[in-house]
């Protein structure tokens, strides 16, 4: 038998072979290029282009948190404070830290007022960030703090307080639950109230626990205050005589608005129905309008004194000048107006006293649509007023070419023509103002700064004071706006509806005045929508209201009384002496 040859591995023939040199050489380059590159690149990153890497670590730890400004104040014109911010504090979780015990669950849903459910539910959501509830009393807060349960954490949040609650609603309006501006005062001066929230960058853990506080990036900085013209004591005055009106006239709605006669300021301004705006809960449109602004509607004979003012600025008539209004009806166009009750021949005075339809559109008659569009235009209607209220409505006002006859008729009398109330009360100052009219404020105002637009001479609007004195006096359709002490004028306007393009059996009740005649300083526009316990004439409904404000208003301002004084005998039981006591009587 052959004997194998045994080859060991280190004599294999196939190691024999000689490899290239080049090949060895070029394997040997070749690892000490990529040696070079890995090099280069490190020190590309590490040392001249290290922002990159550097983001990249810092995303996972380092945080810029916003550092919230607090929002300015609102106060009225003596610096009573009406909207402030109040620090609160807001709880969220990182659901997949957040392993609670049962106890600990229960503990937490108590002081977070939910149940255990709903807490498991929101913790349960399969996010990285959940809010478990906003705006926390400060002292809840550090109860729940106490607890050291993980993924659970706080933030610091303000939270708005309306001290005057709904007496102050329509006014201020509301913030978000970001503390950011809804709704009136608060909507209008946003960027004033709302300041600009600072940074500062932080180190976090896993957790999401603040570790260090690397530098503050900016300062917040705070709204500023605003300082209104509301006058505190006038609004409540103004707010408790709307509410009375509106439950004695079970009423749909109603709106009072109170201006300076001085500077144009507003000094009161309510709505019905309202709200508080500190608890929000199941709120509705209706509660939420500002009608003072945004509604508008026909005004009635509270255009009666525009068409006579205009009558007497061109010379067409005179106060003294007489007009019949027999036999209380006429046709325009195919269409019939008429008075109320048979006046027979009135002055012009007496028409404004009276409300007589036929006279005042006799007066009207002498003008063209275009001479009347300029008058009404000049006094503010038909365009809103630019306030920056939010929502504020122009009303109707159509173009003087496209006016009928029988239209241009009814709209001196206040039909045809939709307004504001804030509107009807600033034209109202250029009878208080001695035929001037300002710009009206939100906020305070300095009285000698203001300036007003020329619409009647200073001799007609002492005239017309007359004749609106006349008609808030007896005889006049507003006996009930006298207030004991004060001369008071004014003119009232119930007018009915529009529903579907048709007058309804439906009123808007309305008076509009100022007090007191001899130097005028408040002018007070009250509009009573619907009334529905059986009365429905401006004079029963809206003028009590504005008496009632008046009277308050004047004597809370210091205004001294320019009407004497009568005394009144009381009655006395028998046996009992006489009281006379000195009653303040407005003649």
């Amino acid at each position: 038998m052959k004997k194998q040859r045994t080859v060991t591995f280190n004599h294999n023939p196939l190691l024999k072979r000689e490899l290239p040199a080049w090949r060895s050489r070029f394997v040997l380059m070749a690892l000490l290029g990529c040696s070079a590159a890995l090099a280069g690149r490190a020190l590309y990153l590490q040392g001249i282009h290290n922002e990159f890497l550097q983001a990249k670590g810092e995303s996972r730890y380092a945080r810029v948190l916003e550092v919230p400004a607090t929002r300015g104040r609102i106060t009225d014109r003596y610096g009573d404070m009406l909207a402030v911010s109040t620090p609160v504090r807001s709880v969220w979780a990182i659901p997949g830290d957040a392993q609670l015990e049962p106890g600990d669950a229960r503990q937490l849903a108590k002081l977070l007022e939910m149940n255990a459910v709903e807490l498991d539910a929101k913790l349960a959501g399969g996010r990285d960030f959940v809010y478990l509830k906003r705006q926390l009393a400060p002292d809840v807060a550090d109860r729940i703090s106490a607890l050291k349960l993980p993924g659970i954490h706080q933030q610091r949040e303000y939270r708005r307080f309306y001290p005057g609650g709904e007496v102050m609603s329509h006014v201020l309006g509301f913030t978000s639950i970001e503390d950011r501006g809804q709704e009136g005062i608060e909507l209008a001066f946003e960027k004033l109230l709302a300041g600009q929230p600072g940074s500062r960058r932080v180190i976090k853990d896993r957790r999401g626990q603040v570790v260090e506080d690397v530098e503050s990036i900016r300062q917040p900085r705070d709204g500023q205050d605003v300082v209104l013209a509301m006058d505190g004591k006038v609004q409540y005055l103004a707010y408790s005589a709307l509410r009375e009106a509106m439950q004695t006239h079970r009423a749909k709605a109603g709106a009072v608005v109170v201006l300076d006669v001085r500077t144009g300021e507003v000094l009161a301004l309510a709505n019905a129905p309202t709200f508080n705006p500190n608890n929000r809960a199941n709120l509705t449109g209706a509660q939420l309008r500002n009608r003072v602004f945004t509604d508008t509607f026909e005004p009635g004979s509270v255009m009666k004194p525009f068409i006579a003012g205009l009558a007497l600025e061109r010379g067409k008539f005179k106060a003294t000048s007489t007009i019949d209004t027999s036999p209380g009806r006429m046709t325009i166009g195919g269409a019939s107006i008429g008075d109320a009750h048979r006046h027979g021949v009135l002055t012009v005075a007496e028409i404004i006293q009276k409300s007589s339809n036929i006279g005042t559109v006799k007066m009207a008659q002498q003008f063209t649509p275009d001479e009347m569009w300029r008058l009404f235009d000049q006094l503010g209607f038909g365009s809103p007023l630019n306030m920056g209220f939010p929502g504020e409505a122009g009303g109707r006002l159509r173009p003087a070419k496209s006016w009928r006859p029988i239209e241009q008729a009814t709209m001196s009398y206040g039909h045809g023509i939709s307004v504001s109330l804030i509107q009807m009360a600033r034209a109202y100052l250029a009878f208080a103002r001695d035929g001037d009219l300002p710009s009206l404020s939100l906020t305070r105002v300095d009285a000698a700064s203001v300036a007003g637009r020329r619409v009647f001479s200073p001799e007609v609007a002492r005239e017309l004071r007359t004749m609106l004195e006349m008609a808030a006096g007896p005889g006049g359709t507003a006996p009930k706006a006298q207030v004991p002490g004060y001369r008071v004028a004014g003119k009232t306007g119930t007018a009915h509806k529009l529903e579907g393009g048709r007058y309804a059996n439906k009123y808007v009740s309305s008076f509009v005045g100022f007090a007191p005649v001899s130097n005028p300083r408040l002018v007070v526009a009250v509009m009573i929508d619907e009334p529905s316990a059986g009365q429905h004439y401006g004079g029963a409904v809206a003028a009590p209201v504005f008496a009632r404000i008046v009277e308050g208003s004047l004597r809370a301002l210091g205004v001294a009384p320019d009407a004497p004084l009568t005394p009144l005998q009381f009655a006395r039981k028998p046996g009992d002496a006489a009281v006379v006591v000195a009653v303040e009587e407005s003649m």
